[in-house]
């Protein structure tokens, strides 16, 4: 089982999509910089760190840089079983299972990014990590600060973040020192983020809430106010909400994507917090986590899930198609620059969030060409979709397109 993670606001970094520009993924930048009116290129590759610390832009480039490695990532062919984000990241995952369509997502997050930003302007608060100290000790620092101070998130053992008042984290953290913690390290925030503090951009967030419409995602998307897996469209517009003011059970999170059977978990986005994480939480024997964060990972991600040599490797079982249980996988034949067949033009990557249609075509169908050699597929079944765009160079083995073949011909 392969689940994708999105991280949230501290994963962005200066320059963080410069390693995109000129890949095709690139293209949703642009995209998004029409819907926000916004220059979202200019947050991914000039921004300084101040400039990208402030919660709006940190959210909004964070959202778009996960989004185009999410976009490389589907042109490979892989499909995840699961998908969970870390606060900001859960609206990723959404987008992600289709639950929340890109433009809507784009507007939430702008939105979102905005009330934060504002309640924590309104009510001024900060966040600490505390290690080396579990999760009821943490509670029970808060309880005897008596003030403002919560747990924020539990993101792993011995690792949670408390939030609140300047004055009230101070108190929290020295019990926290006397019951055992390691060390007590600042965040760089200027709001107590997943805290009551959060009520007035709660508010505020509702009402685009409401005017937005979820759809069933697929797959799943676990959810960090209960680390419970919904695949229901109509929750989502509640837990959205409860998170803003309530802690992120990362921690749980995780372990409920292990007791669904991740053995796979890769990090799609920025910084590569949540890989680590992952790797607190799981035994490195059982659980392989991966970060993706630039193109050059892709391949990292590819022979994490598939082996060494994977598109080779697949290319060998059956004439150029890779199996899963549930798809075939259609591989160049040779490398070159890839022409899709007319009738298939609708189903590339340029058309496919617009129009995604599957067709249903039988053996032998022609997909395309790459140069002059015809790119067939052994399978009948619902082609899903073209992974590669009209004149872009593939390689020998590179996936091209998925056919989703009937319920009997599945093995």
């Amino acid at each position: 089982m392969l689940a994708f993670t999105f991280p949230g606001q501290g994963s962005q970094r200066p320059g963080m999509g410069a390693a995109w520009v000129g890949h095709p993924s690139w293209e949703l930048v642009e995209h998004a910089s029409e819907v926000t009116d916004r220059d979202v290129a200019e947050l991914l590759l000039r921004a300084d760190a101040e400039t990208l610390a402030k919660t709006d832009n940190a959210q909004l480039a964070t959202y778009v840089s996960s989004l185009v490695v999410l976009d490389a990532v589907e042109r490979m062919g892989l499909e995840p079983t699961a998908c969970a984000g870390h606060s900001l990241g859960e609206y990723t995952a959404l987008t992600a299972a289709g639950a929340l369509g890109f433009e809507d997502g784009l507007r939430l997050v702008s939105e979102r990014g905005a009330a934060m930003r504002d309640a924590a302007d309104h009510q001024p608060g900060t966040m600490v990590v505390l290690l080396g100290i579990s999760d009821d000790d943490a509670e029970a620092a808060c309880l005897r600060a008596e003030g403002d101070v919560w747990v924020a998130n539990y993101n792993a053992p011995g690792q949670v973040v408390l939030a609140g008042s300047e004055d009230a984290i101070a108190d929290a953290a020295t019990v926290a020192r006397s019951m055992g913690a390691k060390k007590v390290v600042s965040i760089p925030v200027g709001g107590a983020f997943h805290t009551p503090f959060m009520a007035p951009a709660r508010d505020r967030l509702r009402k685009a809430l409401k005017h937005t419409r979820f759809h069933d995602p697929e797959p799943v998307v676990f959810a960090n106010v209960d680390a419970r897996p919904h695949a229901a469209g109509g929750d989502w517009a509640g837990l959205l909400s409860a998170q803003l003011c309530n802690p992120v059970r990362w921690r749980q999170t995780i372990a409920a994507l292990l007791e669904a059977g991740a053995r796979d978990i890769a990090e799609l986005g920025p910084g590569g917090v949540l890989t680590g994480l992952t790797r607190r939480c799981t035994d490195p024997h059982q659980v392989n986590a991966v970060s993706v964060a630039t193109p050059d990972d892709l391949d990292k991600l590819a022979e994490a899930v598939t082996g060494p040599a994977p598109f080779e490797a697949f290319a060998a079982v059956h004439a150029g198609e890779r199996f899963s249980m549930t798809e075939r996988i259609v591989v160049s034949p040779g490398s070159g620059i890839f022409q899709p067949a007319e009738e298939m033009m609708s189903l590339t990557p340029a058309m496919r969030r617009e129009q995604n249609e599957p067709l249903t075509i039988d053996v032998g169908a022609l997909i395309g060409h790459v140069g002059t050699t015809e790119v067939r597929s052994s399978f009948r079944g619902k082609l899903e979709g073209v992974l590669v765009f009209a004149g872009e160079r593939v390689v020998s083995g590179q996936p091209v397109a998925w056919v989703r073949p009937p319920a009997s011909d599945r093995v």
